[in-house]
C-alpha cells in the first residue's frame, strides 16, 4: 500500500507518500480501506520527533480513520466486508489501509461522508473524556474552553451545550461567530482582551467551575485565578510551554482546586473501547439528526499533506483539517 512516511524528523517537507507494508490483522481487528483521515497537533509533534507513538502502534501518522472494511480478523463478529466505519487509532491513519479493533470501530451514519466521519473521533472523544470522565461537568455549571474554535474546542462546545452548561470560550476575533453558532454564550478575544479580567467580570468574581486548556504554562496562573471554589482545570496540551517558573499555590488549597492532566493516545485499549462506546451511546442520535456535527475547516487531497501540515501550523483553521486519501 501507499502511506505518508516521515523521511526524517523535522519540517513538513519531510512527509512523502511512499510504499509501506499493509497492516497484518490480529484476531479481533478489521482492515479498513481508508478514504479519509484528519490532522491533529500530535501529528505535528510526532513529525518533529517530539511525540513517539505508543509501544506497538504504527509509526505512520494519523489518529483517526474513515473508510470501508475489506478484511476481518479470525475472531471478528461485529463487522462484515463492505461495512463503512470510522474510529480512533493509535497510528496509521495517513495510509491507504489501516487496522482497528472491532470494538473501536463505529458505523458511519448514512447522512455522513467519509470526510465528516474522519473529523469526529479524536476531538469528540477527547472532549467527552475531558468534560465528563475527568472534570465531571454538571448541568448549569460554567465552563471555560480555551481555543474554542479548535477541533476539540468545537466538539466540547457542542457536548457541553447538550447538558445545558454555561459555555465561555477564548478565540481570535475571526473565529468568534463559529463558537457562538455552536452554542457558546460568550467569546473572549484572547488577543485583545485579558481573559482573567473578563471571567471575573462575567462571573461577578465567582470564577468558572471547569476550564479546558491546551496552553498550560502561559495560562496556568490566570487559569488558577479564574476558577471557582471546587473548580477543575483539565490540561490537554502544552502549546504555551511545559514549565511554570513562578506560581502562587495558595489558591489551589484555598479554593480546593483539582488540576487534571490527560492524554488519550497512551490509554489502554480497554479504556479507549469503553470511552468510544459510551460516547457513541451519548452522541449517535445527535449526529443522525444533525444536532452534533464535526466542524471541518478544509479538506486536502493527501498528495498535499505537506501543505495541510503547514496550514495547521499557521493556526488559521477553525475546526478540523481533513485528508482525503486515494
Amino acid at each position: 500500500m501507499k502511506a505518508v512516511l516521515i523521511e526524517k524528523f523535522g519540517s513538513a517537507e519531510n512527509l512523502k507518500i511512499q510504499e509501506w507494508e499493509t497492516p497484518k490483522l490480529h484476531d479481533y481487528e478489521v482492515l479498513v480501506k481508508v478514504h479519509a483521515t484528519a490532522l491533529n497537533r500530535a501529528d505535528l509533534l510526532q513529525r518533529e520527533g517530539k511525540y513517539p507513538p505508543p509501544l506497538g502502534a504504527s509509526p505512520i501518522l494519523g489518529l483517526e480513520i474513515a473508510g470501508e472494511v475489506v478484511a476481518l480478523g479470525v475472531e471478528v463478529s461485529r463487522w462484515k466486508i463492505g461495512d463503512k466505519v470510522f474510529g480512533l487509532v493509535s497510528g496509521g491513519g495517513y495510509a491507504q489501509y489501516a487496522k482497528i479493533h472491532e470494538d473501536m470501530a463505529i458505523e458511519i451514519p448514512e447522512n455522513m461522508s467519509f470526510e465528516e466521519a474522519a473529523a469526529i473521533p479524536e476531538v469528540f472523544l477527547t472532549a467527552y473524556q475531558a468534560l465528563f470522565w475527568l472534570a465531571k461537568l454538571q448541568p448549569q455549571e460554567t465552563l471555560l474552553i480555551h481555543a474554542g474554535a479548535s477541533g476539540v474546542g468545537t466538539a466540547a462546545i457542542q457536548i457541553a451545550k447538550e447538558i445545558e452548561a454555561n459555555i465561555l470560550v477564548t478565540a481570535s476575533a475571526t473565529k468568534h461567530s463559529i463558537c457562538l453558532d455552536l452554542g457558546a454564550k460568550t467569546v473572549i478575544d484572547y488577543k485583545s482582551q485579558d481573559f482573567e479580567q473578563e471571567i471575573a467580570y462575567l462571573t461577578n468574581g465567582q470564577g468558572v467551575n471547569v476550564i479546558l486548556d491546551f496552553l498550560a504554562a502561559s495560562y496556568f496562573q490566570k487559569n488558577i485565578n479564574s476558577l471557582s471554589i471546587d473548580g477543575r482545570l483539565v490540561l490537554l496540551a502544552l502549546l504555551g510551554g511545559a514549565e511554570v517558573h513562578q506560581v502562587n499555590l495558595a489558591k489551589i488549597l484555598m479554593k480546593r482546586l483539582q488540576i487534571i492532566g490527560s492524554t488519550l493516545r497512551s490509554r489502554s485499549l480497554d479504556y479507549q473501547i469503553r470511552l468510544t462506546q459510551e460516547f457513541w451511546q451519548f452522541a449517535s442520535v445527535n449526529f443522525l439528526t444533525g444536532k452534533f456535527r464535526p466542524v471541518i475547516d478544509s479538506v486536502f487531497e493527501w498528495e498535499k499533506v505537506q501543505e495541510a501540515h503547514r496550514y495547521m501550523e499557521s493556526n488559521q483553521n477553525a475546526g478540523k483539517i481533513v485528508l482525503k486519501i486515494s
